[in-house]
């Protein structure tokens, strides 16, 4: 099965406690998917986030209804955390987040290795281009609701 890669990095101006927490609930998720997606985490919260957690999610991809299952493979708050795909649209789907504290706030990391049915020729032309948008959206409102604390 050829595997695939996504990486992405934004520093937020705030403390890595605040960030991580935000990313800590699964719920938040979804106000960070671009909303073309339709994205939404159906299992009821709170979700008690550890290792061996199950969410589920639902959400279109090109229009066609998805549902998704997560499960959290590692938690070290508030370090890291990994979640994997259990059922979804992807072959296979590992998400590994990392969060740094640097100059005054934090570095977001996210690592993803996928595959997906067809290899290269669906992930170039399809897959790829919609994932560097997902996240180039996260980033965005990323960096919206995080903004750096006023001076005074």
């Amino acid at each position: 099965m050829k595997t695939f890669t996504l990486d992405s990095v934004t520093w937020l101006p705030r403390p890595i406690d605040e960030v991580f927490a935000f990313f800590a609930d699964a719920h938040n998720l979804g106000a960070i998917t671009p909303p073309w997606m339709h994205f939404e985490t159906v299992t009821p919260g709170p979700i008690v986030m550890k290792a061996g957690t199950r969410f589920e999610h639902r959400l279109r991809v090109k229009g066609i209804p998805i549902r998704w299952e997560s499960e959290i493979t590692a938690w070290e708050p508030p370090r890291r955390f990994v979640d994997e795909q259990r059922s979804g649209p992807y072959r296979k789907w590992v998400h590994e987040h990392r969060f740094v504290a640097r100059e005054g706030g934090t570095d977001v990391s996210d690592h993803v290795e996928y595959a997906v049915t067809g290899g290269a020729a669906v992930n170039a032309l399809l897959v790829a281009p919609d994932l560097r948008k997902i996240f180039e959206y996260r980033r965005k409102t990323l960096l919206a609701r995080f903004p750096a604390p006023e001076v005074r």
